[in-house]
C-alpha cells in the first residue's frame, strides 16, 4: 500500500471541498473494507482519503411518513441494519440480505453506502435493493441527484457516481402488499467469501392463481447485478404453474454474463442461476400463501 494522506472533515461541506481541492488523487472511505482491500491490492492508489466517520447526520435509519418506505443513512453499518426493528418490520427480506453478508465482524465495519459505491456485482444487497426499487441520493456541492440502484452500476467496480458527489442515503420502499420474496445464494466456499450466484425474487399473486408482478435479480453472474426483466415478462399475467416458473428460470441464462473463476466455470454459474431463480420463485410464492395470498 502506497502512502497516503489521511482527512477526516466534520460536514459534508468540508468533504465536498476536499474532493474538489484533490480531484482524481482522492478516494472516499466509509467502512474501508472496500478501499483498504483495493489499496492494498494495489488496483486504487490515492494520495488522498477522504473518511466520512466523523460527518454528522450520515449515520440514522427512519420510516418515510406517509409511503411506508425506510430511509437509510449512508454511514449506517451492515450490522445496524440487520438489527434494525424499524427495517425487521417493514422490510424483513432487506434485513435477511444484509444478514448473509460475510460475517458478523465485516457487517460492523462495512456501511450500507460504501457498499454500493464499491460497485461489485458480487455483493449481497444490490439484487433486493434493485428488486425493491430502491433509489439512493447523490449529494454534491452543487445539491442532490436521486438515482435508482438499478442506475448506479455501470461496469464492474464502476457505479455512476459523478466527480464531487457523495453517496448519503438510501430509501427502500416497501415490499409489495400480498407480495412473497426470497434471497438465496449459492454458497459452497467459506461465509465471508462471494456467492458463486446469488437470486432476489419478489413475486406478488393475483387472483385466480395469476403472477400480478415479479421482480428477478441475481449478482456474481455479470459485471453488473443483472435485472431479469426477459425471465419476468415470460412469467408476469401467466399461471404460476411449475412449468411456467421453470420457463422463467430458464430464460435468465441468456441474460446473466458470468465469468470462470475458482468458483465456477461461466457454464455452471449459468445452470446455477437458473436453479436458484426457480427455487427463489417458488420460496416466494410459498411465503405469500403462507402470508394468507391465494394462488
Amino acid at each position: 500500500m502506497n502512502d497516503f494522506e489521511f482527512h477526516s472533515p466534520s460536514t459534508l461541506e468540508e468533504a465536498f471541498e476536499l474532493l474538489e481541492r484533490y480531484g482524481d488523487d482522492a478516494r472516499v472511505m466509509a467502512g474501508g473494507t472496500g478501499v483498504v482491500l483495493q489499496m492494498k491490492q494495489r488496483l486504487s492508489q490515492p494520495g488522498h482519503v477522504i473518511g466520512l466517520r466523523k460527518v454528522a447526520g450520515l449515520s440514522y435509519i427512519k420510516p418515510v411518513a406517509g409511503n411506508g418506505a425506510v430511509e437509510v443513512g449512508a454511514l449506517v453499518t451492515h450490522r445496524t441494519l440487520e438489527n434494525d426493528p424499524t427495517v425487521n418490520q417493514a422490510l424483513p427480506m432487506v434485513t435477511a440480505t444484509y444478514r448473509r453478508v460475510a460475517t458478523p465482524r465485516i457487517r460492523s465495519m462495512a456501511t450500507v453506502g460504501g457498499g454500493l459505491v464499491h460497485g461489485d456485482p458480487n455483493e449481497d444487497p444490490p439484487p433486493t435493493l434493485i428488486a425493491l426499487g430502491a433509489t439512493v441520493v447523490l449529494t454534491s456541492a452543487s445539491g442532490r441527484r436521486d438515482l435508482p440502484v438499478e442506475d448506479l452500476f455501470i461496469d464492474f467496480y464502476e457505479t455512476d457516481v459523478q466527480p464531487g458527489e457523495i453517496l448519503t442515503s438510501i430509501t427502500i420502499p416497501p415490499q409489495p402488499a400480498g407480495s412473497g420474496w426470497a434471497y438465496l445464494k449459492f454458497l459452497p466456499r467459506t461465509a465471508d467469501d462471494y456467492a458463486t450466484v446469488s437470486v432476489a425474487a419478489v413475486v406478488t399473486p393475483g387472483e385466480g392463481g395469476i403472477c400480478g408482478d415479479v421482480k428477478i435479480v441475481l449478482g456474481a453472474v455479470g459485471m453488473t447485478p443483472v435485472h431479469a426483466t426477459q425471465a419476468e415478462d415470460l412469467l408476469r399475467g401467466m399461471a404460476l404453474t411449475q412449468e411456467n416458473i421453470a420457463a422463467c428460470a430458464s430464460a435468465v441464462k441468456d441474460v446473466v454474463d458470468p465469468l470462470d473463476d475458482f468458483r465456477g466455470s461461466a457454464g455452471y454459474k449459468r445452470d446455477m442461476a437458473e436453479v436458484f431463480t426457480r427455487r427463489a420463485i417458488q420460496q416466494a410464492i410459498q411465503q405469500a400463501l403462507e402470508n394468507g395470498q391465494t394462488v
